[in-house]
């Protein structure tokens, strides 16, 4: 059994890879696009916010239906049903004529990366309640470390062939790839995943909750809002990398092997992203997810606040852009892990996915950094409340999620016969 649950992780990595340079290879698209057409870069980055809110609102609803298909139908049909979208959409972006069937394709792609998202975060913690940190931020490091193996390889391709051959190419094979992945997978059957054994720092339901009961949960909306408060001040500094960066005189400044320090910057961050899913996740598996998330936000707050001082020379600027891309990706397998913990297992792919929306709600966020920019001149205020942010995240899972969390398993406890020590 244990083979066969790892089996079904790494069956879900992979997936997650091959869905991964749909988000972070589309900026190697965007110049050839707009010389070829003549489409403005605003136009054509209205695509990747199409996708963005796509892959992202989509997946309460992609999780409800793996959810209430069964663990051996579900995660099958949903991974055949995404990659069929990605590889029909990648087709179209190569064939897309006008902005308007781009904004079509980035809809498709958008819908067929959530489901597969969905599916695979979903299984993860189904399959792992003992180590379930550790399997979500596997999963979730797979979508966000995978592109570094397919971006030289699109790159090449458009460069030699074009990029409507790129997409092209690479949408047909990673969606046929899919479509024989997404066969092997399934969820755990009732009774194969054997109970876990207490873990005081890691209590698990239960008791399976329904959405409509975690919509009703102050504990679910608890967690969205710190989950929008680290989601969006990550996002305020690292969507403005490059800015920042030119702003601080630095973007073409060469430090290594002939690489700017932007160049570096972007793959040790990159690098650093990944890494801190599974690490941060395991972590949690041994001493709670509250005190994870105190460490976590802490080391973040102190990042941006290194980054306000010393970001103003090269090396001190790639460092402190590591740690704070370090410490921030880690809330996509902290938070699914967290609401299963809460939530339980059965109707978790939907619970956690209603989570996930926090993500797209932290993107309308995202603007504010470059008002405060503007209002200030710098960016060391919009540095200071990124900190501030994650401050406040570090004492509401102190102070009121941790509280929460006992309660709401004591009160769990007794109902269903379960040992009341557990919570």
């Amino acid at each position: 059994m244990s083979g066969n649950r790892w089996v079904q992780l790494w069956f879900g990595v992979l997936c997650m890879v091959l869905i991964a340079n749909l988000q972070y290879a589309w900026t190697l698209f965007v110049d050839p696009m707009h010389q070829a057409h003549g489409w403005s870069i605003a136009e054509i980055q209205i695509a990747f916010s199409i996708f963005i809110a796509t892959e992202t609102w989509l997946t309460p609803i992609e999780g409800y239906i793996v959810d209430r298909l069964g663990p051996r139908i579900g995660p099958r049909l949903m991974v055949t049903f995404g990659g069929v979208l990605v590889g029909v959409a990648w087709v179209i972006n190569a064939y897309a004529g006008s902005i308007e069937m781009l904004y079509v394709g980035a809809a498709i792609s958008g819908t067929g990366a959530g489901a597969i998202y969905a599916t695979c975060v979903g299984n993860a913690v189904k399959w792992f309640p003992d180590r379930r940190g550790l399997a979500v931020g596997l999963t979730a490091a797979g979508f966000g470390a995978g592109a570094a193996l397919t971006v030289i390889p699109i790159r090449l391709v458009i460069d030699t062939y074009g990029y409507a051959s790129a997409f092209l190419w690479f949408g047909v094979l990673q969606g046929v790839i899919l479509l024989f992945v997404g066969q092997t997978l399934r969820g755990p059957m009732p009774g194969a995943v054997l109970p876990t054994a207490s873990n005081a720092a890691v209590p698990q339901s239960t008791r399976s909750h329904t959405s409509m009961e975690v919509l009703r949960s102050p504990a679910f909306w608890l967690l969205y809002f710190m989950f929008v408060l680290v989601s969006s001040s990550g996002l305020m500094a690292t969507a403005q990398l490059a800015p920042i960066a030119k702003d601080f005189g630095l973007s073409n400044t060469v430090i290594l092997l002939g690489a700017t320090t932007l160049s570096v910057a972007l793959v040790v961050d990159n690098v650093m992203n990944g890494l801190a899913r599974p690490f941060f996740g395991a972590v949690s598996d041994r001493i709670g997810r509250e005190y994870t998330m105190a460490l976590a936000f802490t080391l973040g707050a102190l990042s941006y606040w290194l980054l306000a001082l010393f970001g103003s020379s090269p090396w001190t600027f790639v460092v402190c852009a590591a740690l704070i891309f370090f410490t921030w990706g880690e809330i996509f397998s902290l938070f699914p892990s967290t609401c299963t913990d809460l939530f339980g297992t059965k109707f978790a792919t939907a619970n956690s996915m209603m989570l996930y929306t926090a993500k797209g709600t932290s993107a309308f966020l995202v603007p504010f950094a470059n008002l405060l920019k503007n209002a200030t001149g710098s960016w060391e205020a919009v540095f200071l409340v990124a900190a501030g942010m994650n401050i406040l995240v570090v004492l509401l899972a102190l102070f009121v999620l941790l509280p929460i969390r006992v309660r709401h398993h004591r009160m769990l406890a007794p109902a269903v016969g379960a040992d009341p020590a557990r919570g």
